[in-house]
């Protein structure tokens, strides 16, 4: 798979640009601050519907403007697609796909894969839990894009089902028996039963891509740093003691009926925490309170490792993903954005080695004397210049 071309327009700091990278190695060099790693993001943005640097879109529409476009030719086994998507400040994003319009932006995912590795990475070892079920998510919906759908689905429930859990805890706490709060403790059993099947799905559906991609990180980290400890990931659920044993075998094949007994066990978590969810107002069983585990050793990496070592940690993470939708049967673009600066010369040797096999690289960098010297890329100038309506980057 490769971007044969892609086109801003709004995006940040670029107002238009249209770049054709096609298959190698592509690499955008230019001081920091210019808009480089804005490139990536575009086509990361593209890949999942989210940016790797901001956690809503607003950021993403260059100043005065009152959307952002973002667009690419994507050509897989020979076949091309086109997907391009609107981004909009207060109001729903619209996508097009081969020029048509489709009813819900997700539903252009899985039409560009990609692996976006950038120094904000780290927070995949050192920060929440949330920065990991995000990395997970996205890498599941770029495999099996319908699982957007399954999150979204379980998102909205999980809303509700705390506006009720809020309703239903105020009213106790006040000794009222106002309508709304019998009326919030009375359907919080058909809240509970959508939130089980939702989040069951989405559960069973976690434990499968842990349980593949762990190999692929072990193997990368033994690889990246060989005098360290072994890495190993697994998957933690908010079920307790509820799970059931035999799911959390990495060597477990799963079935259909697994998905219907985790549906069950979360039913029976989410009865026994009731009352201290009503009591804080919040739903304290399933998916968004899940985290996934990084060990080295037989210690987290997370308050344990060592500044090289969660480098390490990061990079073999995407580096695994990378090999896991490989071994789908198609090469994801991968992109780089200005992570050579950031590592040593033997993990920058390792990362050498995997771009230089994969399909299509996208590498930005301040300096070219970061690249590995093996790394023989096309390269693009990355300049900015500061107009009176903001800073505009350009390219040579």
């Amino acid at each position: 798979m490769f971007v044969r071309k892609f086109t801003l327009r709004d995006f940040r700091s670029w107002d238009a640009v249209t770049i054709e990278p096609g298959p190698g190695i592509t690499l955008f060099l230019g001081p920091n601050g210019h808009g480089k790693t804005n490139l990536l993001e575009a086509l990361g943005y593209l890949a999942t519907l989210s940016s790797h640097r901001v956690s809503s879109d607003a950021p993403l529409i260059r100043a005065g403007a009152p959307t952002a476009q973002v667009g690419a030719v994507v050509v897989n086994h020979g076949r091309e697609l086109s997907i391009d998507v609107e981004i909009n400040d207060g109001k729903t994003n619209r996508a097009r796909m081969n020029t048509s319009p489709v009813r819900r932006p997700r539903e252009i995912l899985g039409v560009l894969r990609g692996v976006l590795f950038a120094p904000e990475d780290l927070s995949l070892v050192r920060g929440d839990p949330g920065e990991r079920r995000r990395f997970l998510d996205e890498l599941l919906s770029t495999r099996i894009p319908r699982m957007a759908a399954v999150r979204a689905d379980y998102d909205k429930v999980l809303r509700q089902r705390s506006a009720l859990l809020k309703t239903a805890g105020g009213a106790l706490r006040r000794g009222s028996r106002s309508e709304d709060g019998v009326s919030a403790l009375a359907t919080l059993d058909v809240w509970d039963g959508h939130l089980a099947i939702h989040g069951a799905e989405l559960l069973a559906s976690r434990m499968r891509l842990v349980a593949e991609l762990g190999p692929h990180v072990a193997e990368s980290y033994a690889r990246i740093a060989p005098e360290s400890r072994p890495a190993s990931i697994a998957y933690r659920s908010s079920l307790g003691a509820s799970m059931p044993v035999e799911l959390t075998d990495p060597d477990h094949q799963w079935v259909r009926e697994d998905v219907e007994l985790l549906e069950a066990s979360f039913l029976n978590e989410l009865a026994q925490a009731r009352p201290r969810e009503i009591d804080r107002g919040v739903c304290l069983v399933g998916p968004h309170r899940d985290d996934l585990e990084l060990r080295l050793g037989d210690q987290p990496a997370k308050g344990f490792a060592s500044h090289g070592e969660s480098w390490s940690f990061a990079l073999s993470l995407r580096l695994a993903a990378f090999e896991l939708l490989r071994s789908d049967g198609t090469d994801p673009v991968l992109m780089l954005d200005d992570v050579f600066a950031e590592l040593d010369r033997k993990r920058r040797r390792a990362l050498a080695t995997v771009a230089a096999d994969a399909e299509q690289v996208l590498i930005t960098a301040a300096v070219a004397e970061d690249i590995p010297e093996e790394l023989h890329a096309t390269r693009f100038a990355v300049e900015a210049v500061d107009r009176p309506d903001g800073r505009t980057s350009t390219l040579r």
